[in-house]
């Protein structure tokens, strides 16, 4: 007799394919996906190039996946556009005999093309969802398999958006997300894409009921059977909370088709439910088991939060609670890789958002990785899902076809994750007719009856965006909920000019924009402060119930020769003084061991001879004491003015005397208790460097290809930060892990970073950073 895939261990799977899949992101067979990311080869070819050539190429490069075409610069002027061809060869295992065998690619930019021993199988347009190609009746049993992927990034007006010389940012390339070999019995659940059924397809978990003492959790399992025989089968639904089996329930037999398929509907109540929320973040594991008679033949594991999502009168009530949501775009891009982030990397952006004190993300403009939705669900960030869109609009029924397709399936993807809040299938800031955006409107609820829709136009959604820029002129009352889609940024950068970029490039000047790197020092990265303070404070006089700044992270611009750089946080991940405003936005008696929380305080200064006098602090408390050098400045209360009259906790600013080199110290109070505290010291000159790992609660991932960052700062014979620019810092490594970023890097603020690529072991792995007159540091990495 066979054995089942219940019968094979994970542990044997690993040793027979050699490969081991990574923590499930939100919906994993725990039986039949196997990590295919290791062992593939890539060349590169700005011409386009035919199998046959592409099949006499000698250059290939040995790889892994998460992968770009390119490393490219920090600031990217030419990004690549081109061939970018993958092989791999499979060989097939005695255990795969009888079963279903797909290859399922979780992204790939931009149209694909697979190949399995020399015969086309499959094209794939669009460059951010899944794609699944069956080989099962395609395999050689008794020679190796030679895949090959052809993958062309360049403008495509079926996929959209603006080619990329007028494109606000970079799409880049490669199959920079992850491949799965999925391993099937005949009969199995479905995958919820490749099934390609309206308002089905995999497993699909609704709650058509939600209150603190009763929840209803209803359950649709798709399921296909590959024999020509009929099946008859059984569906366990089984609800776990962390070890504790909260309910089991089990279907009647039915009997599926030969070659058929067929929808299972299970539904139970759940008593005195922990309630998914921003603060609440609960989260449950549903155990799908499909049995013929007795022989388990599926498995499938959702994580699931039960949460209500209502509005009324165009607020937001989550779980019956009234709530707003201070927000930021996303986009998903590292430096020199792109897209090509690791799960970790993506987690760590995550727990840097919600530290920042954020509580919804737009994910702009594109759909973001299944590992970042992942975090959203565990932290407690609300999302926006969206579509790729920009500024582009065709009449070309093949392009509407593309986007209706690819809206359809986002909601398949991410369906069942408690962090998504509306689908935004809608083309940001493109024009759009009423009748495609009807079929848009149309498809979100084919696909998930209730769902609600998100636009920037007004006509046709249920959830209108608009950005503060566009309400500044031509604002009115809106109809419906209405959220501050972006803030910030461009209303500060081209005096609301609108958007045509090109014309207004260089309006304003630099020192009154939101766009400031974190080089450009303290008075600017004040301003970009004062900029968001008075947005966010205005964007309350709106009926918003949400709003989200632009954008949390610098990033490159296919348009534009240098980084768009309105982040509270630079590219490489480090924090403006616009971060620790949102920061203080957050409700002190919020407390989590995930991400920073509770009571803050923040002295916005570098404390230098050049330093403004009127010095701000940022905190979410009641008071806050300032002492220079031990001696009392003053203890005062938030300030009062234009600009804080909507804001929870408005920052502090102290008036000092005059400048005097040492130590600056906020002690920040609730209810007359010292509660947080901060220091900020004049520096000496630069003697040596200290070297810190960016974890942002994700250690270093082995066996799998993390990318992660290691900061250099100066720091004076004290041990004191010295912030200077430009001070070229040389990084070298040894162990298993290489390094992405150039050899050597300028500081900024002080701070140097290295993008470091870590391998299948933390043996040995030393950083080692270096610069002119001053001591050298190394760090062990583990």
């Amino acid at each position: 007799m066979k054995k089942t895939l219940q019968q094979i261990s994970a542990l044997a799977l690993c040793g027979v394919l050699a490969a081991c899949s990574p923590p499930p992101t939100q919906q994993t067979s725990v039986i039949s996906d196997i990590n295919y990311d290791k062992d593939w080869q890539f060349f590169r070819s700005e011409k386009v190039l035919d199998l046959a050539t592409a099949q006499q190429q000698t250059d290939w490069e040995n790889i892994a996946i998460p992968h770009t075409p390119k490393i490219e610069p920090l600031v990217v002027n030419d990004q690549f556009q081109g061939d970018a061809w993958y092989k791999k060869t499979i060989t097939t295992e005695a255990d795969w005999k009888g079963k279903q065998i797909s290859l399922k690619f979780e992204a790939a930019m931009n149209v694909a093309e697979v190949w399995l021993n020399g015969e086309k199988l499959t094209t794939h347009v669009g460059g951010y969802l899944p794609f699944t190609v069956n080989l099962t009746e395609k395999l050689l049993w008794d020679a190796p398999n030679e895949l090959l992927v052809r993958l062309d990034n360049r403008d495509n007006p079926i996929t959209g958006p603006k080619p990329l010389h007028d494109l606000d940012f970079n799409t880049y390339g490669g199959i920079y997300r992850h491949v799965y070999l999925q391993l099937d019995n005949d009969l199995h659940i479905s995958d919820p894409v490749a099934a390609g059924k309206t308002a089905s397809g995999g497993i699909f978990v609704r709650y058509p009921k939600v209150s603190a003492t009763e929840a209803t959790v209803s359950i649709q399992t798709h399921l296909i059977n590959k024999s020509p025989q009929p099946k008859q089968f059984r569906v366990v639904q089984q609800l776990v909370d962390g070890e504790k089996k909260i309910i089991e329930q089990s279907s009647e037999p039915q009997t599926i088709n030969g070659n058929g398929d067929i929808e299972n509907q299970i539904e139970f109540t759940v008593n005195n439910p922990r309630l998914w929320s921003p603060k609440t973040p609960n989260l449950y594991n549903l155990v799908t088991r499909v049995y013929e008679g007795d022989a388990l033949v599926d498995e499938q594991t959702t994580r699931i939060g039960i949460r209500e999502f209502k509005w009324i009168e165009g607020q937001l009530y989550i779980n019956g609670e009234k709530t707003f949501l201070r927000g930021v775009n996303r986009h998903q891009e590292y430096p020199y890789i792109g897209y090509a982030t690791s799960d970790a990397a993506d987690y760590r952006d995550a727990v840097k958002i919600k530290s920042a004190g954020f509580d919804y993300v737009r994910l702009s403009h594109y759909p973001h990785s299944l590992a970042f939705m992942a975090a959203a669900d565990e932290l407690g960030l609300v999302l926006l899902d969206a579509i790729l869109g920009w500024q582009y609009f065709s009449e070309d029924p093949a392009f509407q076809a593309q986007i209706q397709q690819t809206c359809r399936d986002l909601i398949r993807r991410d369906r069942n994750h408690a962090s998504v809040m509306a689908w935004e299938c809608s083309l940001n800031e493109s024009w759009m007719t009423e009748p495609f955006i009807d079929s848009l409107t149309t498809i979100i609820q084919q696909e998930y009856p209730g769902a609600l829709s998100a636009g920037w136009q007004e006509y046709g959604y249920d959830i209108y965006l608009q950005a503060r820029q566009h309400r500044l002129e031509h604002y009115k009352m809106p109809t419906k909920p209405y959220v501050v889609s972006e803030y910030g940024d461009w209303e500060y950068y081209a005096m609301n000019a609108g958007l045509n970029q090109s014309a207004w490039a260089n309006l304003l000047q630099a020192d009154r924009s939101s766009r400031q790197l974190l080089s450009d020092g303290e008075t600017r990265l004040l301003q970009q402060a004062a900029n968001i303070q008075e947005a966010h404070n205005d964007n309350f006089n709106t009926p918003a119930f949400a709003d989200g700044y632009w954008v949390m992270f610098d990033y490159n611009r296919g348009y534009a020769p240098d980084l768009e750089s309105s982040g509270i946080m630079s590219i490489d991940r480090l924090p403006k003084y616009s971060y620790y405003f949102y920061q203080s936005q957050r409700d002190p008696d919020e407390f989590s061991d995930k991400f920073t929380s509770g009571p803050m305080v923040f002295i916005a200064s570098e404390w230098t001879e050049s330093s403004s006098l009127n010095l701000r602090i940022f905190s979410n408390t009641d008071e806050v004491e300032l002492q220079l050098n031990g001696k009392l400045i003053a203890k005062q209360a938030p300030d009062k003015n234009a600009n804080t009259t909507n804001l929870k906790h408005p920052p502090f600013t102290f008036v000092i005397d005059k400048f005097e080199a040492g130590e600056l110290k906020a002690i920040a109070y609730r209810a007359g208790k010292a509660v947080a505290e901060h220091k900020v010291i004049t520096p000496n000159t630069a003697t040596g460097i200290a070297l810190t790992l960016d974890t942002s609660g994700k250690s270093p991932q082995i066996g799998v290809k993390d990318t992660i960052f290691v900061y250099a700062q100066l720091q004076d014979s004290n041990g004191d930060r010295v912030h200077s620019n430009n001070v070229s810092v040389k990084f070298t490594l040894t162990g298993s892990a290489k390094l992405v970023s150039p050899v050597e890097t300028n500081t900024a603020a002080g701070i140097a970073s290295a993008l470091i690529e870590i391998g299948d072991s933390l043996d040995n792995i030393i950083v080692t950073a270096e610069a002119p007159n001053l001591a050298p540091a190394s760090m062990t990495i583990k």
